[in-house]
């Protein structure tokens, strides 16, 4: 399930944020336990990349409540995800497009 190439705790955080971003704000939260048996991993990892998204103000824990993503979280993760996407997975796109000779045009008029 998990590749090799980046921390599996970031691994899980693109799991948690992909959820966010189909339930929406305010929803709940798998809890550590109940995501980290659901992905075989140890319940600390789960803890950590949880832990990354409430410093970074998207999940909010209510005490014996859960874990939500916090109001706004979407419209964070969107702007994040679109400025990693632009300055890291873009540069690559247009490489390959251009070192295969596609023309740009074409290949959104075939999307």
């Amino acid at each position: 399930m998990f590749s090799t190439d980046r921390p599996i705790y970031r691994q899980i955080r693109d799991v948690i944020v992909e959820r966010i971003l189909t339930l929406g704000d305010g929803a709940m939260l798998p809890s550590v336990r109940a995501l980290a048996a659901e992905a075989g991993v140890n319940p600390l990892t789960v803890a950590k990349a949880y832990q990354d998204l409430q410093t970074g103000g998207l999940v909010r824990a209510r005490k014996g409540v859960g874990l939500f993503a916090a109001e706004g979280a979407v419209n964070n993760l969107l702007t994040q995800e679109r400025e990693q996407f632009l300055t890291d997975e873009w540069p690559r796109v247009l490489a390959r497009i251009n070192r295969l000779g596609l023309d740009a045009s074409e290949l959104l008029e075939q999307a």
